[in-house]
């Protein structure tokens, strides 16, 4: 050990201001006896005894570099290993976000500078997209996680967990022969058409019409509307379903009253 680091070390009871005589009061106040720091440079001070609190000896810049701080970890997603000493620290890893290399098929590079050979985020090949930490092949049609496509473009969502995809619009308000008629007409994408969705299928979408809505509005749809909707669910008359409350009722005459309508996609 350096000389005068060990000099250092031997006096430091004498280098702590007000430590030897707060010692001799009847006191358990750490920041009374003179331990004011939360750590050390270097680890070199004499932790309070009533407390994670401590007293730090001096330790100059050339002593810190003996000792082994001799790194700044100022590079791109870089941090220090361990307590620092006068800024420096004994080594550098990188930020644990930095965690793809970004190297195989369909990867064409990193996004961003790396840290060690490592980058948040990668850049992918033609046809492939950045998703859930890898390059997956885009889908263009059908099923995509929460989302339905058609030729890449959304035309349904749903909330992780539900069974159906909602159709991004509302039908205009009519009686339940033309709902049912379009909605089982309605073309998600080719010759994949929708259904006028059941009592349990509305209900489905109430109990997830947060996740649902949210959808919606990022994916350039409606919100559900406030208020009934016809079901093809029938019980001596078509139920309807209030996307208000989630219950359901009689929809009395299926050909004289008018409610709102969204078509749905259960069979994907």
């Amino acid at each position: 050990m350096n000389t005068k680091l060990f000099l250092l070390l031997g006096t430091s009871l004498s280098l702590i201001p007000n430590l030897t005589f707060a010692q001799c009061v009847a006191t358990q106040d750490c920041a009374t006896l003179g331990y004011t720091e939360t750590s050390c440079n270097g680890g070199k001070g004499i932790k309070c005894p009533f407390g994670n609190w401590w007293a730090c000896i001096g330790i100059t810049a050339e002593q810190c570099s003996e000792l082994g701080f001799t790194y700044t970890c100022t590079g791109t997603g870089e941090i220090g290993v361990g307590n620092d000493c006068n800024g420096k620290y004994q080594g550098c890893s990188c930020d644990s976000s930095y965690q793809y290399t970004c190297t195989g098929t369909s990867y064409s590079g990193g996004s961003g500078t790396a840290c060690g050979g490592k980058y948040t985020a990668c850049t992918c090949t033609s046809g492939y997209e950045w998703k859930n930490g890898s390059c997956q092949q885009q889908i263009l049609n059908g099923p995509d996680g929460e989302v339905y496509k058609c030729n890449g473009k959304v035309v349904g969502v749903r909330a992780t967990g539900m069974d159906l995809y909602v159709a991004l619009q509302d039908l205009e308000i009519m009686n339940w022969t033309n709902a049912s008629n379009k909605c089982y007409s309605y073309v998600f994408c080719g010759n994949v058409k929708g259904t006028l969705p059941t009592v349990s299928q509305l209900v489905s979408i109430y109990n997830n019409k947060s996740r649902v809505n949210s959808l919606l509005s990022a994916n350039g749809g409606t919100k559900m509307t406030e208020d009934w909707y016809w079901s093809s669910t029938y019980y001596g008359a078509y139920r309807i379903v209030n996307m208000s409350t989630g219950s359901d009722r009689d929809g009395g005459a299926y050909d004289r009253n008018y409610y709102a309508a969204r078509p749905v996609l259960a069979s994907f």
